[in-house]
């Protein structure tokens, strides 16, 4: 399906691109900021809860998150450098991805399950949150098709992609919702109310994966159309190349 789109079908998703909140100056500073993001979550993740967790095969996975934070974190500092992220534009905007599918994402589910066996070890049916996040990512991909093969990421069709985007909504909230009332009644059971503060934190880690979770096809078509159409990257001069000049053009 994605063949098949023009840069007509894509326009809305330029918006960040327009205003400069996506630009490669801006994710320059972003990528810098996530740098000490990175750090400090993985301290966190590491130094308080990884040391009172009772989670099995924690330092396995304290391991494995460790070498991954750590090639993310070379990256960023990498794709920071205006000399080189002007010349990279697609892989630095990969790289933001990244950055920030680990510190909200990884990072907070990890948190999450290392909260949740914290007073013990944590029952098998708990990864169930993790498959809560593969149907969510599931209907939010579905949902992101049809909002797409429908024309409603149009910029002359705004009003009408937002009613759309309230039916489409449905699914998505339905599993979030779910996963949510799901989390809720897991914690209150684990820890039999003992700890009010822990559950609420936990939930909240949960939350944040599950948004991360959310915008995350965006995230993965706006890369895509950076790959496709030349007008959702910029010039050497740092302005966004004209939708007119450009206009169904492809990159590659």
């Amino acid at each position: 399906m994605l063949k098949s789109l023009t840069i007509d079908d894509v326009d809305v998703l330029r918006e960040p691109l327009v205003s400069g909140r996506q630009s490669p100056n801006a994710l320059g500073g972003a990528l810098v900021l996530g740098v000490f993001m990175q750090i400090l979550v993985y301290y966190l993740e590491y130094t308080v809860l990884g040391r009172m967790t009772n989670f099995p095969f924690k330092d396995q996975i304290l391991t494995i998150h460790f070498w991954i934070t750590v090639a993310i974190v070379i990256l960023s500092v990498i794709y920071a450098i205006p000399l080189i992220y002007k010349r990279s534009q697609k892989t630095q905007y990969l790289v933001s991805i990244l950055v920030s599918q680990n510190i909200a994402a990884v990072s907070f589910y990890i948190c999450g399950l290392f909260l949740i066996g914290e007073n013990q070890e944590i029952p098998g049916n708990s990864l169930l949150t993790l498959s809560f996040g593969v149907l969510l990512f599931t209907a939010t991909v579905i949902r992101f098709s049809i909002l797409l093969g429908k024309g409603k990421y149009r910029s002359k069709r705004d009003e009408l992609r937002a009613k759309f985007e309230k039916k489409t909504y449905i699914p998505a909230v339905i599993i979030g919702s779910t996963a949510f009332l799901f989390i809720i009644q897991f914690i209150v059971r684990t820890f039999n109310l003992a700890d009010i503060e822990d559950a609420f934190l936990t939930v909240i880690c949960f939350v944040l994966f599950y948004t991360m979770i959310f915008v995350l096809p965006e995230q993965l078509v706006i890369l895509y159309c950076k790959f496709r159409f030349k007008s959702f990257n910029f010039d050497k001069r740092g302005y966004l190349d004209s939708e007119d000049s450009a206009k169904g053009s492809k990159i590659g």
